[in-house]
């Protein structure tokens, strides 16, 4: 047989074989190249994320002793409610919502596998909606935080929880549908409810305290609440929110610290400037948090801040949609000195405030 004839055979063969070759010139030679692998698609890459971090996810179970219909309250804590977690560290501290955990007694986490551990309490904030309970033991898996200042509009997210506290480890689909939303009417709004996540990716009463991941098995938020019903106008679908992970990591270190959340405290109340606020008030300028009120002997009220200011930028650095002014100050604490921009009229004056702790209330 020929050269050129052992060629062609061998061409023919690496065809039907599903391999790329690439023949030498002028040469009997063949050099094979293996075929490249499939990229996974979506559908295939969601399914390998919860199969890897399904385990660091729990049920939170909280226990009260509630009054019995004909007596007084039982003598045992019994199961009052529930919701979701997951677990942050090898330590066992399990990250969850203030909601889930408030008012309990006594606390137990159920686990992927179906095992039951006693849980404890580490710490609870009401203004961001978080809190942190503990279990001892081996951590079956543990759930990464990453960087959710990295999210867009359009990003595939996954959560995973237990609806109606029965259907453990659910997992719903969907994608981020905008960052940065206020939501006025939720509980603490007055500082972490204005830099939400809202997403399409089904949750339930049950959820709440669950993790939302992206596909590289990052917790991107917290679930904390949904609209399914707006009086007068029937039922909402897919309007539901998250706290951004990089609020729930700061958080949950302080808790796991400290057992609580020291704010910093400025002593205002701001509506933020829009184009028709501006108008509304002939505001100079057209960014940055209307003040509404100072609280008497605040920071603010000390610095020199008055109703009608605008608080344009804190450390030259702009107030804005992108930097909020609570998600700002978070990065402070109680007693540092910030310099804030203050619009007053057709002026601009620099201010000098010394940050305070914000009360318990």
């Amino acid at each position: 047989m020929t050269g050129i004839n052992r060629s062609l055979m061998a061409l023919a063969v690496v065809a039907t074989s599903g391999l790329a070759v690439t023949a030498k010139p002028e040469s009997a030679d063949i050099v094979y190249a293996a075929q490249t692998a499939p990229v996974p698609t979506e559908r295939e890459t969601a399914a390998a994320v919860v199969e890897q971090v399904s385990p660091s996810v729990v049920t939170v179970i909280n226990e009260q002793r509630t009054p019995d219909l004909f007596g007084p309250a039982a003598a045992e804590p019994q199961p009052a409610g529930s919701g979701t977690g997951f677990v942050v560290d090898e330590d066992g501290h399990i990250v969850t919502n203030w909601h889930v955990v408030d008012g309990g007694e006594e606390f137990s986490v159920v686990f992927a596998d179906g095992e039951e551990r006693p849980a404890t309490l580490v710490g609870s904030d009401e203004t961001s909606d978080l809190a942190v309970v503990r279990v001892h033991g081996e951590m079956p898996a543990v759930a990464p935080f990453g960087d959710s200042d990295a999210l867009a509009p359009g990003q595939p997210v996954l959560a995973i929880g237990s609806p109606l506290g029965a259907f453990t480890n659910t997992v719903t689909q969907g994608i981020v549908s905008a960052v940065g939303r206020a939501f006025p009417d939720a509980p603490g709004a007055a500082t972490y409810y204005t830099n939400l996540i809202q997403h399409d990716a089904a949750i339930n009463p049950g959820n709440s305290g669950g993790p939302l991941f992206n596909l590289a098995g990052e917790v991107v938020g917290v679930n904390t609440l949904g609209i399914n019903q707006i009086p007068e106008r029937g039922p909402i679908q897919g309007l539901f929110f998250a706290i951004p992970s990089d609020t729930a990591e700061k958080i949950a270190d302080q808790l796991i610290a400290d057992g609580a959340v020291s704010y910093p405290y400025l002593g205002i109340t701001t509506l933020p400037v829009t184009d028709e606020l501006a108008a509304r008030f002939d505001l100079a300028v057209d960014g940055g948090v209307l003040v509404t009120d100072v609280a008497a002997g605040s920071p603010a009220a000390e610095a020199g801040i008055e109703p009608g200011d605008v608080v344009v930028a804190l450390d030259g650095t702009a107030i804005d949609r992108a930097n909020p002014l609570a998600e700002f100050l978070f990065a402070y604490a109680p007693g540092d000195t910030v310099e804030a921009a203050i619009q007053r009229g057709d002026e601009q004056t620099e201010l000098d405030v010394t940050l305070g702790e914000r009360p318990p209330s």
